[in-house]
């Protein structure tokens, strides 16, 4: 008895119940593995990005939006800290490395921000990762109006060294804002796969003295990005003493990481609600298997009935519906993995567009095996009360004369 021919025979019989119910369970399987898998890679990403910084300093105010401000140029800044605070900061024996930011300004809604030439020449955005600039240009001379463009901004705004920019006021792009201050663009950056991949970068003086500014803007900066030197590993906790605890005007948002899991803790119940109504479709989607399969079978008592009376075993007719079952699911499953594919590639554009960060989606996620066997598992399970009625069918009944 060729069990898989009779299965197939069955599923072709029966194509567009067959193609009905295997779209279903891509569907169902393509939202199961993109809200297990995006759920953990989009937490992995952003509590793991930190520019190579340990901290923040910036005005009293959410430790979570300075950092979603400085780090992920999210967000507006909650107020400015003064020079001096950066200086002190600076020189503290702790630190080894203390990175001004100077952030307000746009130019064609991509956000301007003033720095140090440290950033580039002293900080690693990842381990034994430094900024670097594409052949033919260079950082900025922090005594000029010189501008170095992200990678990514540079693309889709065109931008290339010997291009100028007139820098709008604000964070919303608004024409006819511009500051009359032109900057020349000198350099873009490596794609770093970052949000400084989306920021033009200024010297932090030029931002400070632009036209239309306020005469203070000198003395303040909005953030300062802190690298503290290795082996101090109570020089976080004695800084957030005497910042966050003692201290009445300024943040210390530390460490990075942790400060951006407390915005995934505060959404925990939205990932909760999505994996229920994932696995409420899941079981949905294995429904309509068991449903497809009892009507294929319900349609075909006459042709076991005679498979029966030539021989075949009862459990060769539960295998045979049993096959079915899984088959539609495995199929299913295998367009579910393109399906995923594609939410990835949309959800990692718009990321990539509004934030900086790439996503990986394929990153070796648990979810893409278990999701897979789980979901056909399960429908080769439901398939089994089909199965059983299959092998049940009364032969001398369904061999009876219709008329």
């Amino acid at each position: 008895m060729n069990i898989p021919k009779i299965a197939w025979k069955s599923l072709r019989q029966h194509a567009f119940s067959t193609c009905v119910t295997t779209f279903s369970i891509a569907l169902a399987g393509a939202l199961l593995l993109s809200v297990w898998a995006l759920r953990d890679q989009t937490r992995t990403t952003f509590t793991g990005l930190d520019a190579g910084f340990d901290a923040v300093l910036g005005v009293r105010g959410s430790k979570l939006q300075l950092v979603l401000n400085s780090i992920f140029h999210l967000e507006d800044s909650s107020g400015n800290l003064h020079l001096d605070d950066y200086l002190e900061i600076q020189k503290n024996p702790h630190v080894a490395l203390a990175v001004p930011l100077a952030l307000g300004d746009n130019f064609k809604g991509h956000r301007v921000v003033g720095t140090s030439l440290e950033l580039f020449t002293q900080s690693e955005y990842r381990r034994g990762k430094k900024h670097a600039v594409e052949k033919g240009g260079r950082f900025f001379d922090p005594n000029n109006r010189e501008a170095v463009v992200g990678s990514f901004t540079a693309h889709k705004l065109g931008l290339k060294p010997g291009d100028s920019l007139h820098p709008s006021h604000g964070l919303n792009y608004a024409e006819g804002h511009e500051h009359e201050d032109e900057y020349v663009v000198v350099g873009v950056l490596e794609p770093s796969n970052t949000p400084a991949d989306r920021v033009i970068w200024i010297p932090l003086e030029g931002i400070q003295l632009m036209t239309g500014h306020s005469g203070k803007a000198a003395e303040e900066l909005s953030a300062v990005l802190v690298k503290l030197k290795a082996g101090s590993a109570t020089a976080g906790f004695l800084l957030d003493q005497k910042y966050n605890k003692e201290g009445t005007r300024l943040t210390w948002a530390w460490p990075i990481g942790r400060v951006m899991a407390q915005l995934f803790d505060k959404i925990g119940w939205f990932d909760a609600l999505l994996e229920l109504i994932a696995g409420l479709v899941a079981v949905v989607a294995v429904a309509s298997v068991t449903a497809s399969t009892y009507n294929s079978m319900n349609e075909r008592r006459r042709e076991i009935a005679i498979l029966r009376a030539l021989g075949a075993r009862r459990g060769a007719i539960f295998s045979a519906v049993l096959l079915e079952s899984t088959a539609i699911a495995a199929a299913g499953m295998v367009l579910a993995l393109g399906f995923y594919a594609v939410v990835i590639t949309v959800v990692g554009g718009i990321l990539r567009s509004e934030v900086g960060v790439i996503l990986d989606g394929w990153a070796g996620h648990p979810v893409l095996w278990w999701g897979p066997l789980g979901m056909i598992t399960f429908a080769a399970l439901a398939g089994t009360i089909p199965a059983w009625k299959a092998c049940r069918v009364d032969v001398a009944q369904n061999l009876s004369p219709t008329s």
